[in-house]
């Protein structure tokens, strides 16, 4: 290149030096400028790049570009030259940028060149520039939703659009990174889908019978693809279509035996679908007709049900259990299974006659018929008579003198009366018309006659006869009657005396009671029931509340306004059951309701609830009768007034086991106390002889209780609702005595105790009584020397020192033996005195047991004489005294109940008692009041 001669002028003159010093323009740049950068980067695209021009160039200093300058402290960025002379920078972030703080910036730019000379004086900036930068987002977080937990409820059988809507949000800056383009359900097999605003519906028809509430889960995706962090849980409930009826109930409510009243429905209310209410009448059944007759009752015999309740004595049962001296109803059908009910079914083919014997014979113009009864409809349109008790001619003719019997579900009773002075019609037949003849459920039927009138009573309440028609009186005649149950007798006017008017039913406990009436009070006490429901908390129920019950408490009413008040009445409906041992099983729950709307009669249909209370079996006791297994006594005791007592060491307990782990108790043995209703005592092997021997109880021992007693050759039985401890109290009190003991050596027992008719019943305690017998006696050729093996050894010097002691200290020793000998003699002839008395009373009952005699006893007491050793006399006054205590205080103690010397009993008293008895033999025998071996011949 060819330098040009003005240049080359202006180099050799010195020219240029001083051009260099000029800076004449100032730099230029664009006028705006557009960048991006990337969050987290610090380059910065421009757009155009940063370039500055100037128009001074190429000289130096001055034609260059030396910084480019940010207006603006908060701007994170700075320019930075990257040629001075081609005027090249870059702008680059000074620090971190993130979008989600700030997505653009705005600020000026100005270039500055180099000026006048190195010094960099006199330099010039540019104009003002606007820059523009765009942050770039990066997808760096994860889709958040903005509940931690969603729910919805939806009705079942519809399906919907939408149940609810879930949303999530992300935290990038940016339109493509924080926005969410799509939801997804997690939670495989579900009937639900989502969209992708989030919004879930159902896919098919729920059920609420089939499925009450789901569970699914839900995530999220941004716009980048980048899932939730957390999935998000919806909880859906299915809701019933509102259905009015009561809700919140148990089907099945547990009763344990012993607790008092529990509630049936603690949690129960009525829903009305919102419907505007003016009353609300709900009625409860305990439904127990299958369980005894009819509910829980006790299951005691009818005797002891009657002494329960205090009705009057005299009642014949017809209808006893089998027994030996019971046996017209041994082939009678019983309805076994029935917690020891004694019930008799009788299906149209059986029928039972009473003994002549057993037949009330004195019915006077007051007397009552009571029995339970369960009976159905009778087949055909106009069924047959079905007799229930039928007083018949039992030959020649076939006239009915009474009769209880059904027809076309009307109870009949017929009463014929004998001819008297006025030959009149009288009522003859009274007829009730009822349903519960024919409802097949258990009723107690009373009928209270006081000729002319007669009174029925249902379950206790009063029912007059419909129809009273009247009839001829009977001739009197010499016929007999007969008395059958389940049949009427027909005896007269047919080929064969046969049985006719079969009854179709169940009967228990058909009783009659001649010459009185019984009171309602006691008519309601035999019936009642010992279960039915309650009310708790009286006091808290609202004052609009009305309640009633039927007589046996097994259906409550309750009626009232408010259905708050209602709900609230309802929760405090309780079960209660005070026997002791209840009936275990289940007990059926029937509710009804009816709802009023205004001004409509029935706006609304509840259905009708069935649940059922489950008695738990009670906890059994069990009956233990303990006490001593053998009785020896000598044969004296046997043939005592008294006799023994083969019973007086006898305890009853009764024991169950509680816990076994219910209610977090420990199992363990725990002992209770409850009633017993009969006791037997039955003699093993041969039956007793009345002409010997006897066993009985005084009819004192059973005052102030509520026990009898029978007895018979068999054994004795005592018999009553009464406490463990009067058992316990009269069985002590059992005597059994023998006056002709000779060829007895012992005589066996076995008792047995109950509970509940036989629901529960002791362990057989055996018992042996046997007799002692005196030993044959013993000849010895000095009776003086030879001591009497039946009298006890007395120390003479102890006895001789007690005598002394009482006497005057100046008496000389040989008038102290002489006085002692006198007031011995003295004694012993009184005591030979009383003895011979006695033996002489006692020879008359023992002549027959001593018919054969021992020979050398038979001896002459003319030919004797008398030596008395005023020792041996002595001790025969001290052992008589002692017996005669002993007797008198045994006399005295049985009066009131068990003696102490029976219950001390010991080895050496029953020898004692031997001594005495032989002695007394050999006394009586020789017909004089002394022991032979003080007798010298």
């Amino acid at each position: 290149m060819k330098v040009p001669v003005f240049a080359v002028m202006l180099i050799i003159y010195g020219i240029l030096p001083l051009l260099f010093t000029v800076n004449k323009h100032k730099p230029w740049i664009e006028a705006s400028y557009h960048g991006v950068i990337t969050e987290n980067m610090d380059t910065v695209l421009l757009d155009p790049p940063l370039v500055a021009l100037d128009k001074d160039a190429p000289v130096p200093y001055a034609g260059e570009i030396c910084a480019f300058k940010i207006n603006g402290d908060d701007a994170p960025f700075e320019a930075v030259v990257l040629n001075r002379t081609s005027g090249e920078g870059v702008l680059r972030a000074s620090s971190p940028v993130d979008c989600e703080n700030q997505k653009e910036y705005t600020f000026i730019i100005q270039a500055y060149d180099c000026g006048a000379g190195p010094s960099g004086a006199n330099w010039k900036k540019s104009h003002k520039a606007v820059v523009h930068i765009q942050v770039d987002d990066v997808n760096e977080f994860s889709p958040i939703f903005r509940e931690s937990l969603y729910k919805a409820s939806i009705t079942e059988g519809k399906i919907y659009d939408s149940i609810l809507q879930v949303e999530a949000w992300d935290q990038d800056c940016s339109p493509q990174y924080s926005q969410i383009c799509n939801y997804e359900i997690v939670t495989a097999g579900t009937p639900f889908a989502i969209d992708r605003n989030g919004n879930i519906r159902n896919t098919e028809r729920l059920s609420y019978d089939k499925q009450q509430s789901y569970k699914i889960m839900v995530t999220a995706f941004d716009c980048g693809q980048k899932r939730a962090k957390e999935d998000v849980v919806v909880h859906i409930e299915v809701k019933p279509v509102c259905k009015p009826g009561w809700q919140g109930w148990n089907k099945r409510v547990d009763y344990e035996p012993g607790t008092g009243s529990k509630q049936l429905f603690p949690k129960m209310h009525l829903e009305t679908c919102g419907g505007p209410l003016s009353g609300v009448k709900a009625m409860v059944e305990l439904q127990t007709n299958h369980i005894g007759k009819g509910c829980d009752r006790e299951t005691y015999s009818e005797k002891s049900l009657q002494k329960l309740c205090g009705a009057a004595s005299g009642s014949t049962d017809l209808l006893p259990a089998p027994s030996p001296s019971t046996n017209w109803t041994a082939a009678l059908l019983t309805d076994s299974g029935r917690d020891s009910d004694l019930i008799y079914r009788f299906d149209g083919r059986q029928a039972a006659n009473v003994p002549d014997h057993v037949v009330p014979q004195n019915l006077t113009d007051q007397f009552t018929i009571a029995t339970w009864m369960k009976h159905g409809p009778s087949p055909g349109l106009r069924a047959e008579k079905e007799t229930l008790l039928c007083s018949s001619d039992k030959t020649e003719m076939n006239r009915h003198h009474y009769s209880l019997y059904v027809h076309n579900c009307r109870l009949v009773f017929l009463l014929r009366r004998d001819f008297t002075q006025l030959d009149t019609f009288r009522p003859a037949e009274f007829h009730w018309k009822l349903e519960q003849i024919c409802d097949k459920e258990w009723h107690y039927y009373v009928i209270n006659v006081e000729f002319p009138a007669v009174t029925l009573f249902v379950d206790g309440v009063t029912y007059e006869p419909y129809l009273v028609t009247d009839d001829w009186p009977i001739h009197a005649s010499k016929i007999d009657t007969q008395l059958t149950v389940g049949a009427c007798w027909q005896g007269g006017e047919v080929a064969t005396p046969r049985f006719t008017q079969y009854f179709r039913g169940s009967l228990s406990g058909l009783t009659i009671r001649p010459g009185r009436i019984e009171t309602q009070k006691v008519i309601s006490c035999l019936q009642a029931c010992k279960e039915g429901l309650d009310i708790n908390s009286l006091e808290s129920l609202a004052k609009d509340i009305k309640f009633h019950f039927n007589p046996a408490q097994s259906v409550l009413v309750v009626e009232g306004e408010d259905v708050d008040s209602i709900n609230t009445a309802m929760t405090k409906v309780s079960y209660i059951n005070s026997r002791q041992f209840p009936t275990p099983g289940l007990r059926r729950l029937h509710i009804t309701t009816t709802v009023q709307c205004f001004g409509e009669d029935t706006c609304l249909s509840i259905p009708d609830i069935k649940a059922v209370v489950m008695v738990l079996p009670p906890s059994e006791p069990r009956i233990t009768i303990a006490g001593s297994n053998r009785l020896v006594r000598p044969a004296s005791d046997l043939r005592g007034p008294l006799g023994v007592a083969p019973f007086k060491e006898l305890h009853i307990t009764s024991t169950v086991m509680k816990g076994d782990g219910f209610g977090g108790r420990e199992p363990g043995v725990m002992e209770v106390m409850h009633n017993l209703d009969y006791c037997d005592v039955l003699v093993i092997g041969e039956e007793l002889n009345p002409d010997r021997e006897s066993l009985e109880i005084h009819h004192s021992a059973l005052l102030g209780k509520h026990l009898d007693a029978t007895n018979s050759t068999s054994g004795i039985s005592i018999y009553g609702v009464d406490s463990m401890a009067h058992y316990e109290q009269a069985l002590r009190q059992v005597r059994y005595r023998n006056w002709r003991p000779a060829n007895l050596s012992e005589r066996r027992f076995r008792l047995t105790c109950s509970e509940l008719n036989g629901r529960y019943t002791s362990n057989e305690f055996n018992l042996e009584v046997s007799v002692l017998h005196h030993s044959a006696p013993v000849e010895h050729a000095n009776h003086m020397a030879v001591q009497s093996q039946y009298m006890r050894p007395i120390h003479h010097p102890l006895m001789m020192h007690s005598l002394n002691s009482h006497m005057s200290g100046s008496a000389p020793p040989a008038a102290t033996v002489v006085i002692v000998v006198c007031i011995a003699a003295l004694v012993v002839i009184v005591v030979i005195g009383v003895y011979r008395i006695h033996a002489t009373h006692q020879e008359g009952s023992r002549e027959d047991e001593d018919e054969v005699k021992d020979a050398e006893e038979e001896w002459d007491n003319s030919a004797l004489t008398i030596t008395v050793n005023p020792m041996e006399a002595l001790g025969d006054e001290v052992r008589q005294e002692e017996h005669e205590e002993e007797e008198e205080e045994e006399e005295e103690e049985l009066v009131g109940g068990v003696t102490s010397a029976e219950s001390e009993n010991t080895d050496e008293e029953e020898d004692d008692d031997e001594g005495r008895e032989a002695a007394k033999e050999r006394k009586q025998k020789g017909k004089l009041g002394w022991d032979s071996s003080s007798i010298t011949y």
